[in-house]
């Protein structure tokens, strides 16, 4: 027998996201309810997230509490861990009948709801009985898509690395935004094309400068910096592990953890703001 690996997902972190996770396990208001403490706890070392966690720092706080300032360190100092974080407390949960109305355990609709709307906003779905993943770019079309694009973009502005390749596709989101741009313009665009003459075609099309196009005398200092744009999303392109299938690291190996990080973060910058000049608040 072959052995599958399967990727976790990890989780976005956002203010509303912490909030909605922190209800979860909250139980303040009713009978107590597992998750335990010292389930919380298990899950909060294994995210390598004690640093953040208030109890470990002597205070004595209740489980909701204790989740949102853990959580709240983890959006300052390690994206990536509060994420993971997230991600397997809502298993712990939903593992504990937390989404299953017949349980002691259910933490109720509307704390189901709120997470659920909260990572919607993400780019993420999560079930009514608690599985979480990311939205199939392939399924969405319009502004439905453009809204998804975007919560990919802010993720990647925060150097998420999950951000750099799209799930159900195989592009990366500098790619992703480039064709879906001309996807609303035109309807189509050839898939055929490589980066280069794709994020082109792009660019023309919204009025920026490549640099094929020659520099003019006495042109605006943001002919420049367009310029510049292009080379550095053909540069980060480039960078891609294009042998992978989207579900391991998306750099070559040459690539550092810090080089893939500045990587990401440009992408996030460079596609937001292709995206915005596309609708026009550009």
């Amino acid at each position: 027998m072959v052995a599958v690996e399967m990727k976790k997902t990890t989780a976005p972190v956002t203010d509303a996201i912490i909030v909605a996770v922190s209800q979860l396990v909250d139980d303040a208001q009713c009978a107590r309810r597992d998750p335990s403490h010292s389930d919380l706890e298990f899950h909060i070392r294994r995210a390598n997230l004690t640093e953040g966690d208030p109890i470990c720092h002597g205070q004595t706080v209740g489980k909701a509490k204790r989740i949102r300032a853990t959580l709240n360190w983890a959006l300052e100092n390690d994206n990536g861990a509060g994420g993971d974080l997230v991600s397997s407390l809502i298993s712990l949960v939903r593992g504990h009948g937390g989404f299953r109305e017949t349980s002691p355990n259910y933490v109720g609709s509307e704390a189901i709801a709120n997470l659920a709307a909260a990572m919607n906003d993400e780019g993420f779905e999560l079930t009514s009985d608690g599985h979480l993943s990311s939205k199939v770019l392939e399924n969405l079309s319009g502004m439905a898509l453009t809204k998804a694009l975007m919560a990919y973009v802010q993720r990647a502005k925060r150097g998420v690395q999950d951000a750099a390749l799209l799930a159900g596709t195989g592009k990366d989101l500098l790619e992703a935004v480039a064709a879906h741009v001309l996807e609303q313009r035109y309807g189509a665009y050839s898939s055929t094309s490589n980066f280069p003459t794709l994020l082109g075609r792009v660019f023309i099309d919204l009025g920026l400068a490549t640099p094929q196009e020659a520099v003019q005398p006495g042109e605006p200092a943001n002919k420049r910096v367009e310029r510049a744009m292009y080379e550095l999303a053909c540069g980060i392109n480039q960078l891609r592990n294009k042998q992978g299938t989207g579900h391991g690291r998306p750099w070559l190996p040459t690539v550092t953890e810090a080089e893939a990080r500045m990587a990401v973060e440009t992408m996030g910058i460079l596609a937001e703001r292709l995206l915005l000049i596309h609708q026009g608040i550009g």
